[in-house]
């Protein structure tokens, strides 16, 4: 009797020690979300009521937590006159896509296609947990006019590379309820949406993205674009980023953290109706590619680079190249000694005189139509014009008209391969200059080397 009691004491005892209500509610979601990740046991956490309440389940982690688990709904409205695919769907995760045409769930074979028999206006897809990828989600579908994200509480989006690239014909994007939080990829999200006027992406969360190259290129009718909000402290690639968006006016990336980017190039390149860029605050040190970085800006007028770390960089070829209304520029502190191409870099600029006499070009080996075709450039001076590497050199003064004064005290022709018109289309009495304070540039003025 004696030892069937003190049994009982034991027991009540060891039931003593786990006091659920002491168990922090962070604790069980944890272990509710790594151990329990099966459809069934979510059903429990999920419906049991009295299992919430005895786990002492905190009621905002519970929603959080049961919020993530819930399917992305997507409305989408088409475009009357197109037809063909509506989304892309990988072969392995169709399973978990559910397709609802004008309120009709799909059963036939051809689900993501409109036909031009079909009369659907509206169509709703449902996306379960499974999906962590939406790479080329809606890439090249040219019968959607309209994106609505209704629902999207969830975190484990991964990937959103091209995700609506090539979407020729959709004008509204919808973002309000978009979760971005862990999206490490946003290449090419929205190249190529030429009908789109408008953007905004004021809820985007960037804090993991690591690649935004091509992001915005080829939005051709965008005028404003407010990246205020953009975290970019992670990305490394930003080339061709807002290439080709001809209607762009207004960009505000001032707050673009660039400390880790390494590729630039094209990164505003043919952005022909920007007049001012404020990226002063751009951190270059890693930066490797600049080439492209702002050709054929046409209209730009004013852009602070002087702040711009160039000791990493090794092609700034076209960099500035047909920046027409570009008249003062300020690089006079550039480190171009890991510099190799700079090919057409300041081709077709306006400038009257360019300070670049601190470029080192030890380590260049293509100057070919550097300054082609700036016909108000009067006054250069380069007395670091020293080659180690066999270089190319064509037409790279051509057409400089207006060119009277140019220093080319330590020029040395020992590397020089190709050569071929570099000052054609230059005045006779520059050339006339050059080879009386420098006999070797006779043989590049004669075109014979």
């Amino acid at each position: 009797m004696e030892s069937k009691n003190n049994k009982n004491r034991n027991v009540k005892k060891r039931k003593s020690k786990v006091n659920l209500k002491c168990i922090k509610s962070s604790y069980i979601f944890k272990n509710i979300y790594n151990i329990l990740n099966k459809k069934k046991s979510l059903e429990i956490v999920k419906y049991n009521k009295n299992m919430q309440k005895r786990l002492n389940l905190n009621i905002k982690d519970y929603k959080e937590y049961s919020e993530t688990m819930t399917p992305i709904e997507i409305e989408i409205i088409t475009n009357n006159k197109k037809f063909g695919k509506f989304i892309n769907i990988n072969e392995k995760e169709k399973l978990y896509y559910h397709i609802y045409l004008n309120d009709n769930k799909v059963e036939r074979k051809n689900k993501y296609l409109i036909n031009k028999k079909d009369k659907i206006g509206k169509i709703k897809i449902i996306i379960d947990y499974q999906v962590k990828s939406f790479e080329k989600l809606f890439e090249e579908c040219e019968c959607i006019e309209s994106i609505n994200f209704k629902k999207f509480y969830r975190t484990n989006i991964n990937n959103m590379n091209s995700m609506f690239s090539k979407c020729s014909f959709i004008k509204e994007l919808y973002f309000s309820n978009f979760n971005t939080q862990n999206v490490t990829n946003m290449n090419s999200m929205f190249k190529g949406c030429l009908s789109l006027e408008e953007l905004n992406l004021s809820n985007l969360n960037t804090a993991n993205v690591i690649d935004m190259s091509n992001m915005f290129s080829e939005c051709s009718l965008l005028k404003k674009l407010n990246l205020s909000n953009f975290n970019t402290v992670k990305v490394i690639d930003m080339s061709w980023m807002f290439s080709l968006c001809s209607s762009l006016e207004e960009l505000n990336v001032s707050n673009f953290n660039t400390k880790n980017v390494e590729n630039m190039f094209g990164m505003f390149l043919k952005c022909s109706s920007i007049k001012e860029l404020n990226i002063s605050n751009f951190k270059t040190d890693n930066l490797t590619d600049m080439g492209y970085m702002f050709a054929y800006c046409l209209s730009l007028e004013k852009v602070n680079i002087s702040n711009f770390n160039t000791k990493n960089v090794r092609n700034m070829s076209y960099m500035f190249a047909g920046c027409t209304s570009l008249k003062d520029l300020n690089i006079s502190n550039f480190n171009t000694t890991k510099v190799i191409n700079m090919c057409h870099m300041f081709s077709e600029c306006s400038f009257k005189e360019l300070n670049i006499s601190n470029f080192n070009m030890k380590n260049v080996n293509n100057t070919s139509y550097m300054f082609d075709g700036c016909s108000s450039l009067e006054k250069l001076n380069l007395p670091k014009f020293n080659f180690q590497n066999e270089i190319k050199m064509d037409f790279m003064f051509s057409y400089c008209s207006s060119l009277k004064d140019l220093n080319l005290s330590n020029f040395n022709d020992n590397n020089i391969n190709y050569a071929l018109g570099i000052f054609s289309g230059c005045s006779d009495e520059l050339k006339i200059k050059i080879i009386s304070k420098n006999k070797k540039m006779k043989k590049l003025i004669s075109f014979i080397r």
